[in-house]
């Protein structure tokens, strides 16, 4: 079984504001025993709050964030200008207000071909981490459907077993997305889940459960080999 930790709040504010005293404290742990802290950004209008937040005070004086490297667990295929690429999202909202340098974000190289970018991509991070692909941390959202990342309910990518980096066909939305592959997640040393809405009750509830076929429900599929996973939610999406 997963070393898995629940941690509900009564609203979004308590959420947000958990979260980001999570994360500012595991960096901090992190960088107390090596000089840089990988980290997995998601996208999304949650993370966006997220990211303000820590942003700003007291979080920006709070982390070294030029000790940081920031990647994205997935990414639409779009311009890096583009209003639906997790790049800019993450830029616009984290980046710029905390005067991060571009030189520790290592985003994927939309301006290519799907394929062409999850090679490059995979090439990247194998540079970066090594070869065990171990994230000190990846942050993932959980969609009404339960998926994370880009991985969605019955594609093919579920059963990737080798590469760290997919592309992906998503069908109901008619658009390539690159994604975090299952084993990549699953090698993390820490899984933070961040969802709030009563639209999310139902999958968080077979996803935690986990009683039901996973392909159906991918963020099952999200058991780390040795790291450990914390789901942050808001009562609503906690169904309570």
């Amino acid at each position: 079984m997963p070393d898995r930790k629940l941690h509900v709040y009564a609203d979004v504010p308590g959420l947000l504001n958990a979260t980001a005293d999570f994360l500012r404290d595991r960096i901090n742990e992190v960088l107390s025993a090596r000089a840089h802290c990988h980290i997995a950004l998601s996208g999304g209008n949650t993370p966006r709050s997220l990211y303000a937040l820590m942003a700003g005070d007291p979080y920006r004086e709070e982390i070294a964030w030029d000790r940081l490297r920031f990647f994205f667990g997935d990414e639409r295929c779009v311009p890096h200008d583009h209003p639906d690429s997790n790049f800019r999202m993450a830029r616009e909202s984290l980046f710029n207000p905390a005067g991060i340098d571009t030189k520790t974000v290592f985003p994927v190289g939309t301006s290519m071909p799907p394929r062409q970018a999850a090679i490059a991509y995979e090439k990247t991070l194998r540079a970066q981490l090594g070869t065990d692909g171990a994230f000190d941390i990846i942050l993932l959202g959980l969609g009404d459907d339960a998926h994370t990342a880009s991985l969605f309910p019955g594609n093919d990518v579920l059963e990737e077993r080798n590469s760290w980096v997919k592309e992906v066909y998503v069908a109901s939305l008619n658009a390539w997305r690159i994604t975090f592959t299952v084993p990549l997640i699953n090698a993390a040393k820490t899984i933070v889940f961040l969802a709030h809405g009563a639209s999310k009750a139902a999958a968080a509830k077979h996803v935690l459960e986990g009683t039901h076929d996973p392909h159906s429900y991918p963020a099952q599929f999200i058991v780390p080999v040795s790291g450990e996973v914390h789901w942050f939610l808001d009562v609503a999406a906690a169904g309570r």
